[in-house]
């Protein structure tokens, strides 16, 4: 059995498979890990009534004033995923709702006092950890720059495969 060397654009191209399923893999690692730092920071402060995904929606709400179709065109959440959430936040106080006028069917939410004390302990959770990345040179300003311009680009990437696919 003799050796042949595999050309070196297949290996390029193996090697670039390689490392795009492993970073697949960090990034909804990441993301579930984000949902246990979150969870971990509202038992530590003994807000124990509300899930992760549910103080996220909160901090990714804000200010505004938004349907769940709003939500999910942002490309935020999916469907079941959001309505199911953004009802039981209604239910425990956290959002107010409204039927729009326009459309009877749709509901804009707004988040009420203690939805607004949720996102606060989110944006300071966020605040101590970017402090942190900075202070321990875990990544510093260039860094998060390269990482979120990366990441900007495979979003629009797969927006355009979803899009134009089909």
């Amino acid at each position: 059995m003799s050796f042949e060397p595999k050309e070196p654009l297949a290996v390029e191209r193996q090697s670039f498979m390689a490392g795009y399923l492993d970073a697949l893999a960090l990034v909804e690692r990441l993301h579930r890990l984000l949902l246990d730092v979150i969870k971990d920071e509202f038992e530590r402060v003994n807000m124990l009534e509300i899930n992760a995904v549910q103080a996220l929606l909160l901090f990714n709400i804000g200010d505004n004033e938004v349907t769940a179709g709003e939500l999910k065109s942002r490309g935020y959440y999916q469907g079941s995923n959001v309505s199911y959430n953004l009802k039981k936040l209604v239910e425990m106080g956290y959002m107010h709702h409204q039927r729009c006028e326009i459309d009877r069917r749709s509901v804009r939410v707004r988040l009420t006092q203690k939805g607004r004390e949720v996102r606060a302990v989110v944006g300071q959770l966020f605040a101590r950890h970017a402090e942190g990345l900075q202070a321990k040179g875990v990544l510093g300003a260039d860094g998060i720059d390269q990482i979120t311009r990366s990441l900007r680009r495979v979003e629009r990437y797969w927006s355009e495969q979803i899009r134009y696919i089909y």
